[in-house]
């Protein structure tokens, strides 16, 4: 049986290493943020405010830039949004590794919209209280069928739509109007969801 004394040096160097291991999965993160390449160096700022009640709910990532995320190597990457009671957004990103029929791959966080930014910016924690990363809805469709989602140092880009698989005319505009906010297409990983 452990004395008062043992237990407070227990807690002390399980708190020592979680807070260790919390600055080294923060280091790691910030490191595979700053070698990703820069693809847009001049990031717009969001071209129109966001109705949060019609941006929430399912959808599917049609082409992102694959720079060693969580979701490097996955198909069939979805994302889901929903309000939760503490005002937060709920974010539950899904994806199957390697194929649009591998193992399933899930990753949940919350987000806060940034005040004054017509709730077109966001900032998401997958990793608890200790860091929030910046997630900008940059434009979407007025019926929010797609949208394109960046953040302000041009390494990340997503393009969504509430269907797994556009029409060509809907998929060539979210491209063009992607290329027109400044971003190198080319280097856009096209998701399989079939």
């Amino acid at each position: 049986m452990l004395g008062v004394g043992a237990f407070a040096v227990m807690t002390r160097k399980h708190l020592a290493l979680t807070l260790a291991a919390a600055a080294a999965l923060l280091g790691a993160a910030a490191c595979s943020t700053l070698t990703a390449p820069v693809s847009n160096p001049t990031v717009p700022q969001p071209a129109k405010s966001v109705d949060l009640n019609r941006y929430l709910g399912q959808w599917y990532e049609i082409a992102r830039y694959d720079v060693g995320s969580f979701q490097q190597g996955c198909e069939a990457s979805t994302a889901g949004y929903s309000l939760r009671d503490d005002g937060e957004i709920r974010v539950l990103n899904t994806c199957r590794d390697g194929s649009p029929t591998g193992e399933v791959r899930s990753a949940e966080g919350r987000a806060r919209v940034v005040e004054n930014s017509g709730n077109a910016k966001l900032e998401v924690s997958f990793f608890g209280p200790f860091y929030f990363g910046d997630y900008w809805v940059l434009d979407h469709a007025e019926d929010y069928s797609w949208s394109i989602v960046g953040e302000p140092s041009g390494r990340f880009l997503w393009l969504l739509s509430r269907t797994p698989d556009p029409s060509p005319e809907a998929r060539a505009h979210i491209l063009a109007r992607t290329a027109e906010l400044g971003y190198d297409t080319s280097r856009l990983h096209m998701t399989r969801h079939n």
